[in-house]
């Protein structure tokens, strides 16, 4: 499943799904930032995608809009299920780490904020 719109911008099918070739970025990246309502010139320049390249991911998501948007809401599913087992999984661990004192932390931190007080002191 290849759309080329030139030999520089084209969506490919990876491991990862569907792709602008050249890069990292998935549709699914994509779709995130227009789904939040973000202008096109924005994604543009939040993933350093030439005009081609953004372009021929939204010529291909309009022209595939309702396999991409099938995919896209799988991968939404999938990404919930990680992030609950993941939650669950590490809950009694974070819980733990919560309730561990900090007192040797804490001291640290009082002694660095003098030092910074005695710098900024002889500073002036």
């Amino acid at each position: 499943m290849t759309s080329t719109t030139n030999d520089r911008a084209s969506i490919i099918r990876t491991e990862r799904g569907l792709t602008i070739a050249g890069t990292r970025l998935t549709l699914y990246d994509v779709m995130d930032r227009l789904k939040a309502g973000y202008p096109h010139k924005f994604i543009r320049d939040e993933f350093d995608l030439s005009d081609d390249r953004l372009q021929a991911a939204l010529a291909y998501i309009e022209a595939h809009r309702d396999e991409v948007e099938l995919e896209y809401e799988e991968i939404l599913r999938m990404a919930a299920e990680t992030r609950q087992y993941w939650e669950e999984r590490n809950r009694d661990r974070l819980a733990r780490i919560a309730a561990t004192p900090r007192s040797g932390y804490e001291a640290a931190r009082i002694k660095l904020m003098q030092r910074r007080m005695k710098r900024d002191a002889n500073q002036k």
